[in-house]
């Protein structure tokens, strides 16, 4: 039986994608890399933001359609729109075979054997009954991958629907992490790149303390991995200790994922989240002061409920006078069962459109002036791929996370491999990426 698999959202999600996918594999099923033909068809959805949600529908309509044209088989819906949707996608789209929820992934090959006999399987379990243990059929490429060390979350931002779909934080045994990430180094992995729903709270709940420094000394003592990143750090949970593991540590890129969120003090008490715009500063500033090379990548919300002029102008002021260096910006979104669903004070969708506009484009000036400040520097690259059109290679330096960062783009008369590292002068720029020449 063909099994094709289409996963959307966030890492997290992607690693639940490749834990089925083996769990398949190792029960005799041909996984495809297509959806043409497919017995078949996996999606394995999202459902963060409303963005998020219509890309999953979006998804299953379009495998419906070909499911119509008897192009596919059998369509499964997985992952956290399953979890939080449930019997709405079949009264919705009833051309859906299965809906599984988070919790049921470890039997998803019982579940797709089980549609030979059965119309429709509805098999949502507890979310604490998911394994976060198992074989994975990698699908980043064989030079790097994604470590999850923990699910679910406790920090309750009042706007997010994750701990009601993931349940609370789980850690992985600190044993267990690092045994796969020494599995991962003997299939060729060189960057491992941590996550969970919050990184910085690894460990507190098994151990009773933060275990993350522990944890990354650990990792850089494997013998095959050369980087190591992280993402997802919630600012009140950066600690001193982490801070000089990240400095100290050859392995550890200094590369920050610190999703914030907002700057107005008002706003972030709303949102639920610790901390005010004052102890953020001081952060960064501890970040930027003991370790200068720092790359610091952080996230925005604009549109929150009670959001007006004032807050906002607090949030852009913010945003161009500390300079970070990679900034995303969404649109708030109500999400069903979230506290701040509720909160008044509602912005129009045209206003938090144009927010995240004026933030975007503010942040593409310092972008700009920062890639120009790296011209005539010299990197390490990680080199992703060559390109024959253009007789030029594509990798990414330490600043640089896969699929959500700029590359670098780099001319050589050494070839190189993927997985290899070249070192690389940068001459130019093109909007987010670095242009170069190696060594």
């Amino acid at each position: 039986m063909k099994v094709g698999l289409i996963s959307l959202g966030c890492p997290k999600n992607q690693v639940d994608a490749e834990m089925m996918l083996a769990s398949l594999q190792r029960e005799g099923f041909e996984i495809v890399d297509y959806v043409d033909g497919a017995d078949v068809v996996i999606i394995n959805t999202c459902a963060f933001i409303d963005d998020a949600k219509r890309e999953a529908i979006d998804n299953i309509l379009d495998m419906a359609e070909l499911k119509e044209q008897g192009v596919i088989g059998k369509i499964v819906v997985t992952g956290c729109l399953s979890e939080a949707h449930r019997l709405d996608i079949f009264n919705e789209i009833p051309e859906v075979d299965a809906v599984v929820g988070i919790g049921a992934n470890n039997r998803i090959a019982e579940i797709i054997r089980s549609l030979t006999e059965k119309e429709t399987v509805f098999d949502c379990p507890d979310v604490s009954c998911a394994s976060l243990e198992g074989q994975r059929l990698l699908t980043t490429p064989e030079h790097w991958a994604y470590l999850r060390i923990a699910d679910g979350c406790n920090n309750k931002c009042s706007y997010c629907a994750i701990p009601g779909i993931r349940g609370g934080f789980r850690s992985r045994k600190l044993e267990t992490v690092v045994e796969e990430a020494r599995q991962l180094a003997k299939t060729g992995v060189k960057e491992l790149i941590l996550i969970a729903q919050d990184t910085t709270a690894y460990g507190t709940d098994l151990y009773g303390s933060k275990k993350l420094p522990e944890l990354i000394n650990k990792l850089c003592m494997i013998s095959g991995i050369e980087w190591i990143r992280l993402l997802y750090c919630y600012p009140d949970e950066v600690t001193d200790e982490l801070i000089d593991v990240m400095a100290f540590q050859p392995k550890v890129l200094h590369y920050m994922d610190l999703p914030l969120q907002h700057a107005d003090d008002k706003i972030l008490k709303s949102m639920n989240r610790r901390g005010s715009q004052a102890q953020i500063r001081s952060l960064v500033e501890k970040l930027r002061s003991r370790i200068p090379d720092i790359v610091i990548r952080t996230t925005f919300m604009t549109g929150f409920p009670g959001e007006g002029e004032e807050e906002f102008e607090n949030l852009a002021v913010f945003v161009n006078e500390l300079e970070f260096d990679r900034v995303g910006c969404f649109t708030y979104s109500p999400q069903d069962g979230t506290p701040a669903a509720s909160l008044p004070g509602e912005v129009n969708e045209e206003t938090k459109k144009l927010r995240a506009e004026i933030i975007m484009e503010d942040q593409y000036s310092i972008v700009e002036e920062k890639s120009l400040g790296r011209i005539g520097k010299t990197y390490r690259v990680l080199v992703e791929e060559y390109d024959g059109y253009t007789d030029s290679y594509k990798g990414r330096t330490y600043m640089d996370a896969p699929e959500i960062d700029g590359n670098v783009i780099f001319t050589s008369q050494k070839e190189f491999a993927p997985g290899d590292f070249a070192t690389v002068s940068i001459t130019d720029y093109r909007e987010h990426d670095l242009i170069g020449r190696a060594e």
